[in-house]
């Protein structure tokens, strides 16, 4: 799949997961946040805020302020005042007669006056305030990520660093911005973003677009959503990751289908590593992990000499040995270096009273032979070496469960032929294309 695919595929999951509950939002930002960034955009709303300003439009938005905020539509109101001892615009004689007469009799210094003001508090402007301090909040916000030389950062910020200082002595300054009032909670309304949106001034009909998109993405709009993962860098800074995050939502697809309305997706804590689970009628429970915490494992990795017998290789040296049994059947082809590395999984546990079943898979952003290779060692190392309260899962005689317990999912191959999932043994290896009627089937073996 390429990354448009995985994109269009990623963009549709956090809609209809993130969105609606059935996935942890924290989970999701987690994964999508770039790297170098803080808590403070572990929530959703604030990674979509971060990534909302790093769109080139908002950018293009932010750098032609300066000589557009002059053009601002002001509203003349006439404001009715009565002053004593001083006559401040036009005197309107009829009222000021009818007010000395009612509070003031005789008194010939009382005026009541109309005085023309020039008034900012109109809806096109509430509008353009509403977007200047979402910018301005975000950008004060991340301008230390903004400022530091990350590779998710729109160059036309760090080139033109200047931008932040500019835009926030405009908000804090400028005299058009300041007079404007700030909007309420629920301002700007969906009238105010009509009346800007057929604004003659361009810059509120750009103002008013771009909250659009801003809502539409907060609310997770499936096309907000892709817009952001096009234009910015909500996507994560590496392909593999977003790979990990397909093969993650297909799991999450196929568990519910799978529930056959006996069982329920719930959100799960966000202090875990827990995505989704099913709690079943008959007290059994699927919890599905993204787990990436294989360096807290303490594993180790032995090369297994190719000399041994199989009764004297240790279970590391196994996995070795059979890492090679696997690859041969699968590519018949070539020959491979082993070589190893500590393994990002996602882990579906099966819980029946007391007894514990497992599908672990591997995820690998590659056709390579040598990183399928890497990924069939890994998947077998976690199988040998999965614990549970510290007692390993699978027997020494089986150190690789059923044969069903393990699965490596790869980017498609095209032109080599490779075997079915029937075909395997030990582990199975998918490719991007067969997740959809794959992970149903290794979900009928485990279930």
């Amino acid at each position: 799949m390429d990354r448009e695919a995985l994109i269009d595929s990623v963009s549709e999951d956090l809609f209809a997961y993130v969105m609606h509950g059935s996935m942890p939002e924290d989970h999701v930002a987690a994964q999508i946040k770039p790297n170098g960034l803080d808590e403070r955009f572990e929530d959703f709303d604030s990674l979509v805020d971060l990534h909302f300003v790093l769109r080139p439009d908002v950018v293009e938005f932010v750098e032609s302020l300066p000589h557009r905020i002059r053009s601002i539509k002001t509203q003349t109101k006439n404001v009715t005042t009565a002053n004593r001892g001083e006559i401040s615009g036009r005197i309107d004689w009829e009222a000021t007669m009818t007010t000395r007469a009612s509070s003031a009799p005789g008194d010939r210094s009382l005026f009541v006056c109309d005085t023309r003001h020039e008034s900012y508090d109109i809806d096109e402007n509430v509008v353009l305030k509403r977007l200047l301090s979402l910018i301005y909040t975000t950008l004060d916000d991340s301008e230390a990520y903004l400022r530091a030389e990350y590779d998710w950062v729109t160059d036309r910020w760090q080139e033109n660093l200047e931008l932040v200082d500019r835009l926030r002595d405009l908000f804090e300054r400028n005299v058009h911005v300041t007079r404007i009032r700030d909007p309420e909670g629920y301002e700007p309304t969906d009238r105010m973003l009509q009346r800007a949106e057929t604004a003659r001034n361009e810059i509120y009909r750009d103002a008013a677009s771009l909250l659009r998109d801003h809502r539409a993405s907060r609310r997770g709009d499936v096309d907000a959503i892709r817009n952001l993962l096009e234009q910015t860098t909500i996507t994560p800074d590496d392909e593999e990751t977003l790979f990990e995050l397909y093969v993650l939502f297909q799991y999450v697809g196929a568990i519910e289908d799978h529930q056959d309305g006996d069982a329920t997706v719930a959100t799960i804590e966000t202090d875990r590593q827990e995505v989704a689970r099913i709690e079943n009628e008959d007290g059994s429970d699927v919890v599905l992990y993204h787990d990436n915490s294989a360096r807290d494992r303490n594993l180790s990795f032995v090369r297994a000499p190719i000399e041994k017998t199989d009764a004297e290789l240790t279970r590391s040296e196994r996995v070795r040995r059979e890492s090679r049994r696997v690859l041969d059947q699968y590519f018949e082809d070539d020959e491979f270096h082993l070589h190893t590395n500590r393994p990002d999984v996602i882990v579906l546990e099966i819980q029946r009273d007391d007894r514990f079943e497992y599908l672990v898979t591997e995820v690998k952003h590659s056709t390579q032979a040598e990183t399928i290779h890497e990924g069939v060692t890994e998947t077998l190392e976690y199988l040998a070496f999965l614990r549970k309260d510290e007692e390993l899962v699978y027997e020494e005689r089986s150190p690789f469960g059923s044969g069903w317990n393990g699965a490596l999912v790869v980017q498609d191959i095209e032109g080599r032929p490779t075997a079915s999932v029937d075909e395997q043994e030990t582990i199975r290896i998918l490719q991007a294309s067969e997740l959809p009627t794959a992970i149903p089937e290794l979900l009928d073996r485990v279930l």
